[in-house]
C-alpha cells in the first residue's frame, strides 16, 4: 500500500477509461490509498477538457479507447506538447498492452509510470510511490521552475547530471528544455549530447536537434533528424521538428509532406491538424487545408490547443470558394471564442479580418474599404507583427481579386514586404498569402530582392575594412524600412567589428533601440501562435487545483 509519508488526503485524481469495471476499480483503489478526491470520465475528450482547464496531482489514464481515434498517449503528446501539464502531476499510463515497444514509447513520453492490467493495488501503489518519490527528489528544481527562476533551475538540473544523482538522466532533459527556453543554445545541444552518450535515447538526440536549430544550423538539425526518424520511425516528435526545419528552408512542400505524415499518425491531435492544414493553405493546396482546418477547427474550437488563425485561414478559403454559409459560421465561431474570453487583443484583431471578409462578401464595399484602410495604417506601428502582415496581404488580395482596388495599396504591400520578407522563407510565406492576386505576390518578391541587396552591399563595406559605414548605412535603410533583416545585420556587424568602429558605443545604442522597439530578433518563419516545441517537456508551473473554467 501507500506509504505513510505519502499522504493523499488533500490530492486530486483523474481516472479516464471507458471500461466501466476497470475505471470503477480504479477509483476504488486510489480511495482506499487516501486521495482525497478522485474524478472519473469515460472519453478521452472529456478528459483532456478536465486537463486543460484544472490540474490534478495523479492521472491514470488507459492507452487505448475503442471507439476513438486517439490513445491516451495522443492525449499525453498533446497536453505536453502545448504546455497544459504541470510538472507536479504524476501520470500513469494503463493497458493491457505489455510489448517492448509500447513501454518504450511511454518511456520516452516521461512517463510516470506505466502499469500493465490485470493488475493488484500494491502495484499501483508501488508505482504511485515511485513516482511521487521522483517529484519530491526534484522538488527544489521543480520549484524554481515555478517561481519562474529557470537559472537556478537549470543550474540544479545540471549538477544532477554531473554528479549522477537520484534521477540524473530526466533532471538532465529538464535541465537541457530549460537551458533552449534561456537561449543557452550550445550548453543545450551539450547537455542532450551528453545524455546521448550515457544511454541513446531517441529524446536527447531530438533535444540536439533542437538545439541545433534554435543556433541557426539548420543544415545540421536535418542531418540528425533524417538519422533519427530513419532508425526511430514512429517517432512521432521527431516528424514535428524535421517539419519545423524544412518550413523555415523554405522547402514547404517537404515539410507539407512530413506534416501530413505526422498527422496521420495521431489523427486526433489538434495541434497536427493545425500545423498540416495550414502549411497547406501557404502551399497553395485550399481545398487539403479547408478540409484539415475545418476538422481543427470542429474538435478542437474550445480547446486551449487550439489557434483561432485557423479561423482566419479557413474564412479565406471559405471566402474564395464562395461558400457563404461557412464563412458566417467562422464568424460565429469567432463570436463564441470572444465571449469566453473577453479581451484578448490578438483574437480580436483575427476576427477584424473575418469581419471585412463578410463586409466584402455581403457587398458592403465601402465599410470594407474602411476597415481595411485602417489596418493599412498600423504597418509601421511597433505591435505590427508577421501575423498581421501576412492576414493584412491575404485580405488585399482579396480585394483586389474582387477588382476593388485602393490606390495606396502597391505602397502599402512594398513596405509590408521590405518589413518583413528578410528570408526566402519568411518571402514565400507572405507571397503565397496574396497568391489569388499575383501582382501582389511578385512585389512581396521583389521588395525581399532590394532588401537583399542592400545587405550585401553593407556587408561588402565590411569586408573591405569600413564596418562603421556599414553599419551606419544598415540603421538608415533599417530606419526607412523597419526591415528586421537589415536591423539584426546591423546589430550582428556591430558586435563582430566593435573594436574597429569609432563611435560603436553610440551606433550600438541605436542599434539596440531599434531591435527592441520592432521586435526585430525574431526573423524566423513560424505557423499560428508560438507554442512548445515538438519534442521538449512542458515548462509549464503547476497551479492550485480549481473547478473548469469558463474560457478557451
Amino acid at each position: 500500500m501507500i506509504l505513510p509519508e505519502d499522504d493523499l488526503s488533500t490530492s486530486t485524481a483523474l481516472v479516464i477509461d471507458a471500461n466501466p469495471t476497470s475505471r470503477s476499480m480504479l477509483v476504488s483503489q486510489l480511495r482506499d490509498f487516501g486521495m482525497g478526491r478522485v474524478v472519473q470520465v469515460a472519453r478521452l475528450q472529456d478528459a483532456r477538457r478536465q486537463l486543460e482547464f484544472r490540474n490534478f496531482d495523479v492521472v491514470l489514464c488507459e492507452l487505448h479507447f475503442e471507439n476513438e481515434t486517439m490513445t491516451g498517449q495522443d492525449l499525453l503528446d498533446d497536453l505536453r506538447r502545448n504546455q497544459l501539464l504541470p510538472f507536479a502531476t504524476v501520470f500513469i499510463m494503463v493497458t493491457g498492452e505489455a510489448t517492448y515497444a509500447k513501454v518504450a514509447e511511454a518511456a520516452e513520453s516521461a512517463l510516470d509510470g506505466y502499469l500493465l492490467k490485470p493488475h493488484k493495488a500494491n502495484q499501483l501503489a508501488e508505482r504511485l510511490h515511485q513516482a511521487r518519490f521522483r517529484k519530491t527528489s526534484l522538488q527544489d528544481i521543480f520549484s524554481a521552475i515555478e517561481a519562474e527562476d529557470f537559472e537556478t533551475a537549470a543550474s540544479l538540473c545540471q549538477q544532477r547530471f554531473e554528479s549522477k544523482g537520484l534521477f540524473w538522466l530526466y533532471a538532465a532533459r529538464v535541465g537541457a528544455e530549460l537551458m533552449l527556453r534561456l537561449g543557452k543554445y550550445a550548453q543545450a545541444q551539450k547537455l542532450y549530447q551528453a545524455v546521448v552518450a550515457a544511454k541513446t535515447l531517441p529524446w536527447a538526440r531530438l533535444g540536439v536537434a533542437r538545439a541545433l536549430m534554435d543556433e541557426g544550423q539548420v543544415t545540421r538539425a536535418t542531418s540528425v533528424l533524417d538519422n533519427l526518424i530513419s532508425e526511430e520511425p514512429n517517432y512521432t516528435d521527431a516528424y514535428d521538428v524535421m517539419g519545423r526545419a524544412q518550413f523555415e528552408q523554405g522547402k514547404f512542400d517537404a515539410a507539407l509532406s512530413t506534416y501530413k505524415l505526422a498527422s496521420d499518425m495521431t489523427p486526433a491531435s489538434i495541434t497536427r491538424l493545425q500545423n498540416l492544414g495550414l502549411m497547406s493553405y501557404y502551399c497553395g493546396d485550399r481545398q487539403g487545408a479547408e478540409a484539415m482546418l475545418d476538422r481543427t477547427t470542429r474538435i478542437g474550437l474550445y480547446s486551449k490547443m487550439f489557434d483561432c488563425q485557423t479561423l482566419v485561414l479557413l474564412a479565406l478559403v471559405r471566402f474564395e470558394s464562395g461558400n457563404r454559409k461557412g464563412l458566417q459560421r467562422c464568424r460565429d465561431d469567432f463570436a463564441r471564442l470572444i465571449k469566453r474570453r473577453p479581451g484578448n487583443a490578438r483574437q480580436e484583431r483575427l476576427s477584424g479580418i473575418v469581419e471585412a471578409l463578410h463586409l466584402i462578401d455581403q457587398g458592403q464595399f465601402v465599410q470594407a474599404v474602411t476597415s481595411i484602410r485602417s489596418q493599412c495604417q498600423r504597418i509601421k506601428s511597433p505591435d505590427f507583427d508577421f501575423e498581421s502582415a501576412a492576414n493584412l496581404l491575404a485580405l488585399l488580395a482579396q480585394l483586389a481579386n474582387k477588382t476593388i482596388q485602393l490606390d495606396e495599396v502597391e505602397q502599402v504591400v512594398d513596405t509590408v514586404g521590405k518589413r518583413f520578407a528578410g528570408t526566402r522563407a519568411l518571402a514565400e510565406l507572405l507571397a503565397g498569402s496574396a497568391a489569388i492576386y499575383p501582382p501582389y505576390a511578385e512585389l512581396v518578391r521583389t521588395a525581399h530582392t532590394s532588401i537583399l541587396k542592400l545587405t550585401e552591399t553593407a556587408m561588402t563595406m565590411s569586408m573591405r575594412g569600413d564596418p562603421q559605414a556599414a553599419v551606419i548605412e544598415l540603421i538608415r535603410h533599417g530606419q526607412e524600412t523597419l526591415s528586421g533583416k537589415l536591423i539584426e545585420t546591423a546589430y550582428l556587424v556591430m558586435h563582430r567589428y566593435a573594436d574597429k568602429i569609432k563611435n560603436a558605443a553610440e551606433l550600438s545604442h541605436m542599434v539596440q533601440q531599434l531591435r527592441t522597439h520592432y521586435n526585430t530578433k525574431i526573423t524566423r518563419a513560424a505557423l499560428g501562435e508560438p507554442k512548445r516545441q515538438a519534442g521538449g517537456l512542458t515548462l509549464r508551473a503547476a497551479e492550485k487545483s480549481s473547478t473548469p473554467a469558463t474560457t478557451a
